[in-house]
């Protein structure tokens, strides 16, 4: 009978030391990993968003054809995060607005949610009297787009 009880005892303690342990384990591997982050530096060693941050530096410098030059060449090289390609196209409708290229405005700010489905802009930037009006109008397109049938 001692033998028993020794042994249902060492079995609970056992089971009261190892199934914690195990289930972290089992839970640790169903977590999902942290992604894992970029520095500034190693990204800027990427062509196409080195060329973003070019045409960002060009447009704010007021430096609107080589900003446009830089953002398209960002786009054709491949901006690895889709929320950068909507920012380029963000800023390449900006640029065709301010030289009367609403038609090209507008296509730039589909492409932006085409990009991007979350893309919005400032409050600020809505409020601008050139391209305010036609984010709306594309945006109200965008989001009915969105909606489920």
């Amino acid at each position: 009978m001692t033998t028993t009880r020794h042994k249902v005892s060492f079995c609970r303690t056992l089971a009261a030391r190892v199934l914690p342990v195990l289930a972290a384990a089992c839970l640790g591997a169903c977590a999902t990993p942290e992604p894992q982050s970029t520095s500034v530096a190693e990204m800027l060693q990427r062509p196409a968003e080195h060329s973003l941050v070019v045409g960002l530096r060009d447009y704010d410098d007021g430096s609107f054809e080589a900003a446009e030059r830089a953002l398209r060449e960002s786009l054709s090289q491949g901006l690895r995060d889709p929320r950068d390609s909507a920012v380029a196209y963000k800023y390449l409708a900006f640029i065709a607005c301010a030289f009367n290229r609403l038609t090209e405005c507008e296509a730039d700010f589909h492409a932006a949610f085409a990009a991007d489905p979350n893309f919005q802009l400032t409050a600020a930037e809505i409020g601008h009297p050139v391209w305010g009006p036609v984010y709306q109008k594309v945006a109200a397109s965008a989001h009915a787009s969105q909606k489920p049938n």
